[in-house]
């Protein structure tokens, strides 16, 4: 099979490999490597950094509404090369088919979404206290952008940081992760077809530690937005503190999910189920961690048990009736087994999976972790992978203590039938996002945000677009 090497995307036009180094990009599924990129150096970063700079100006100068009608272009150009894309993100990491083709759909629908608030997002009028005066509160553009990616929602996470910044009249440059950068080179060859002016979105690959490195310490970037681990937001914060630029961090999370007595347990199961396997237990919004009230234990258990033996899961290019397919790498697998053998040894008890499956490809069985305590590492720290760690709580001011007892603050759930303990529960969880009988799965006109250590900003909606831009404001006194 022949090894397709890629290019990046600078200033307009694809660009060769000046580093002679390149990225093996692996399938997870086959452990076969499907493509190359190139090893992206800090010369690569600033180029791209000084071809956004350069264009930055004409493209602010443009009306915010001809902006958005690129972005119609750019979402009209994804949905032409759906069954591309789709098989893309299946081949590099791992998705069931379902979801890679949600992720492409939703990708092109958010650029529209996102387009459409040219003529929306505005500024202020203040009442003065002087006569004959007027305080003006313009927004304007940051300048350039940059946008660090994970691998779990590569494409639509260019959208995400590409999509307000542009709009705005901010220029990007992208770098995707090493493990997912394919589908991106589509999305850039999508823009070059397109003729987007040359400059305004560049595509560098590379590792963190190099090109993610200069993304956010180099004077010229006047915001860095990252999705990604705690540990990679708090490096980017540290490269950006150089020049106090200003950073949006989406990070790791520990997401309650909490089943009260009178919850609608076959709802919950579903809900659950679905928020724990979905991208095989690799999204930050994840329900991570599950307290259920004592009164339903026993019943929920039997049926949570259930649905997780009926989880299917397999190479997801040959079997589009799947749930979950691998992990993402041999090292993500490495972490999980890991974890669950420290759970073990701290106490837990493996009710269901608990281990690798086969010897090909990057698969773990769908697990469920009992007799486990609020203090081991398996409730405290992110697992992402398909392991459900379960206990119980008597009251609802216990489980929401227990809930609140973390690093992370990005998601929570609760499923109840009674609108006290639900608004009960909104009032006092401290988490950026609570989805009360329902999977957790965010809307693009919400607002995408974590409190502690799961980031700092946010995404989606009018609070997500207003990332990218900085106030400006005026004193105009006249003679009256």
């Amino acid at each position: 099979m022949t090894i397709v090497q890629q290019r990046m995307y600078i200033d307009g036009q694809f660009v060769e490999n000046q580093s002679d180094k390149w990225i093996d990009v692996i399938n997870p599924a086959t452990e076969q490597v499907i493509s190359q990129v190139p090893e992206g150096t800090t010369a690569d970063a600033k180029r791209a950094i000084d071809a956004a700079q350069a264009a930055q100006d004409g493209w602010e100068a443009l009306p915010a509404v001809e902006r958005g009608v690129w972005l119609h272009k750019i979402a009209a150009g994804i949905r032409k090369r759906e069954a591309e894309l789709t098989n893309t993100i299946i081949a590099e990491g791992g998705k069931t088919r379902g979801l890679a083709q949600t992720e492409v759909l939703f990708t092109a629908d958010y650029l529209d979404y996102v387009a459409e608030w040219a003529r929306r997002y505005e500024g202020e009028i203040v009442q003065s206290d002087r006569p004959n005066e007027n305080i003006l509160v313009f927004k304007k553009a940051i300048g350039v952008t940059t946008g660090i990616l994970p691998w779990n929602f590569p494409f639509f996470l260019i959208a995400r940081k590409a999509a307000p910044a542009l709009l705005t009249g901010n220029t990007i440059v992208i770098k995707p992760s090493e493990l997912t950068p394919n589908n991106a080179i589509i999305f850039a060859e999508i823009v070059d077809e397109i003729g987007l002016p040359k400059g305004v979105f560049n595509l560098v690959t590379g590792y963190g530690p190099v090109v993610g490195h200069e993304l956010a310490a180099n004077p010229k970037v006047g915001m860095v937005s990252l999705t990604g681990s705690v540990n990679a937001g708090i490096q980017t914060m540290i490269a950006a503190a150089q020049n106090v630029t200003k950073v949006s961090l989406e990070l790791g999370g520990k997401a309650p999910a909490i089943v009260m007595n009178d919850a609608d347990l076959d709802l919950a199961v579903k809900a659950i189920v679905s928020s724990r396997v979905i991208n095989t237990g690799q999204v930050c919004n994840c329900a991570e961690r599950l307290y259920v009230q004592e009164g339903v234990y026993d019943e929920f258990m039997t049926r949570l048990s259930k649905a997780f033996e009926q989880v299917k899961f397999g190479d997801t290019a040959d079997n589009s009736d799947l749930d979950m397919g691998p992990l993402i790498s041999a090292d993500a697998l490495k972490r999980v087994e890991e974890k669950v053998a420290a759970a073990v040894q701290q106490g837990a008890k493996v009710l269901l999976g608990g281990k690798r499956a086969g010897d090909k490809g990057f698969f773990f069985q769908p697990t469920i972790l009992t007799n486990v305590t609020q203090k081991m590492d398996i409730m405290q720290h992110e697992i992402f992978g398909p392991v459900l760690p379960v206990t119980t709580f008597k009251t609802l001011d216990e489980v929401i203590a227990l809930a609140n007892d973390s690093e992370y603050g990005l998601t929570s759930a609760i499923y109840t039938q009674n609108i006290n303990t639900a608004m009960t529960a909104l009032k006092k969880l401290k988490f950026g996002e609570t989805y009360v009988n329902r999977e957790n799965f965010e809307a693009m006109q919400g607002f995408h945000a974590g409190w502690r250590k799961s980031g700092i900003g946010g995404a989606d909606g009018r609070h997500g677009l207003e990332e990218y831009l900085q106030t400006h404001v005026a004193y105009l006194q006249y003679q009256g």
